[in-house]
């Protein structure tokens, strides 16, 4: 995984710097790669976290840098800053990696067990 989001980060990277120097273009830019390179880092704090729920909470927090860079990557292609087709590869990344970070997320809550009531 950690390569993984690495090479999510290097695409979204890599896309930004192919953008139209336009305003809407880096408006937009600069918001899918903020998102983008957030994800990996959130994945790299959530391994060497010191609990369950610490690594929870920093697995969820790369969630929701997914989320965010597909809205973005969504944009750029909706408001014709990029064809679809060139962001379509980092799309299916983001779902992929959202599938597999959620699959660790009920992983992580399954082992921690119930919440107990208090």
């Amino acid at each position: 995984m950690k390569e993984r989001t690495k090479n999510f980060a290097l695409q979204v990277v890599r896309l930004y710097a192919s953008l139209p120097r336009s305003v809407i273009a880096q408006t937009l830019g600069k918001q899918v790669l903020r998102s983008g390179t957030s994800v990996g880092a959130h994945y790299r704090e959530a391994v060497r976290s010191r609990s369950d729920a610490e690594y929870i909470s920093k697995v969820e927090g790369a969630l929701q840098e997914l989320e965010e860079t597909g809205y973005w990557l969504e944009l750029l292609a909706d408001a014709g800053v990029c064809q679809p087709v060139s962001v379509a590869a980092l799309r299916t990344e983001a779902d992929e990696l959202t599938a597999m970070l959620v699959a660790c997320v009920k992983k992580a809550k399954a082992k921690k067990g119930p919440r107990s009531e208090e």
